[in-house]
Order: C-alpha cells, then structure tokens, then sequence
C-alpha cells in the first residue's frame, strides 16, 4: 500500500476562457469508479448544451483505476492531458470533468492539449489538495476509570483517535504511523501502569 497520497480538498468549479471557448473544469472526490460516472453524468445534466464534456479519473491511492474520455474531440487532445495532470500531481480518488462551449475559434491539437490540461491544473490550484496518510489501527482497551484521562492525552500528543466506544470497558481505536505502533504500545504501558488491552489492526487513510 501507498504510504501516502493526495486527493481534492472538496467539490469546485474552475472556469478559463480560452480563444472565445468557455472551458469549465468541475473536479470532486470519488471513492469509487461508480461515484466519478455519477458525476460525471451530474455534470453532464447540468449543462446539457455544452459542446463537449471530457473526463479523467483516477481511483485507487496506487492509482489502479485511470479511466480518460475525449468526449467527440481528437483522440487524446482532452481526457489524456486531463489524466495527465491528475497523475503528475499525484492526485488520487479524483474525477474531473471538463465542459467546453466553442466559441469559434479552432484551437488545434497542441491548443486543445494544454487547454485541457491547463484548466485541470489551474482548478487544482483553486479547489487545493489535502494528503492522506497510511495508518496502522489499533485498539486499547482500558477502564472506565482511566479512559476520560488516556483519551486526552491522546488527542494531546496528536495521536488520530477514531472511536471511543464505551462498554464494561472501554475501547479506543487509534491510527498510527508503522513505525510509531511499538513506541506507541511502550507510552501505553507507561502511562496506564500496564493495565491497558493493546491489540493491532488492519490499515486505514487518514489526514495526515
């Protein structure tokens, strides 16, 4: 797995204007290939009347899905430079969607190629990216006498807690960095006398 990655901050929209053709660049996160065609095909309602609506995607924090569409312009002159730009800034869980109105003016391959592209950087720019970190979980499990104090010590050494559920005792799910998981587990011991449970998990993304 990807120690880290990087993926957009929220939903935007970027707009450039280009030899007379209005290019609208609409990017958001997408954990699945489903969720990229759905708004895909969202973008693609909300302005029926545009001449072209070309697409990029990448899924996967490996990148194992990269999916491009030049939607009736030449061959590789739209969705390549799109999944293009995503790639080589390391954009990850992304869809773009570029909807261009022509304005008259040919533009040419190479024009079309760093149009697309273009916007595609430029509305990266605008709508910013956030990195995931790679984390191991794992579980304490500690009394309820001690687990209001161990859950702010927690948060204040800046250690990500996911969840505190309360039961005959209590559990805290935790994500760590690897390599923090046998530092972790000698602080643990440290500060709960040893009285703590202490069991690792599976991986998770969390900001990092």
């Amino acid at each position: 797995m990807q120690e880290q990655y990087r993926t957009v901050a929220r939903a935007g929209v970027h707009e450039a204007e280009i030899s007379r053709s209005r290019f609208l660049c609409a990017l958001a996160p997408a954990a699945t290939e489903r969720e990229a065609q759905d708004f895909v095909a969202h973008v693609r309602k909300e302005h029926p009347t545009a001449s072209h609506h070309c697409f990029a995607y990448v899924i996967g924090a490996d990148a194992s899905v990269q999916k491009a569409s030049d939607d009736g312009e030449p061959g590789g002159t739209a969705g390549v430079p799109m999944l293009q730009m995503l790639m080589r800034r390391e954009v990850r869980y992304t869809v773009a969607v570029v909807t261009r109105y022509y304005g008259g003016v040919k533009l040419g391959a190479g024009g079309l190629i760093r149009a697309y592209g273009g916007v595609v950087g430029e509305a990266l720019d605008a709508v910013g990216t956030i990195t995931r970190q790679r984390f191991r979980l794992v579980t304490v499990t500690v009394d309820h006498q001690r687990a209001g104090k161990l859950e702010n010590d927690l948060r204040a050494t800046g250690r990500a807690v996911r969840e505190v559920r309360y039961a005959e005792a209590v559990t805290i799910e935790v994500g760590l960095p690897e390599a923090d998981v046998e530092p972790f587990r000698a602080w643990l011991a440290d500060t709960t006398a040893g009285t703590a449970g202490f069991e690792t998990g599976g991986e998770a993304y969390g900001d990092a």
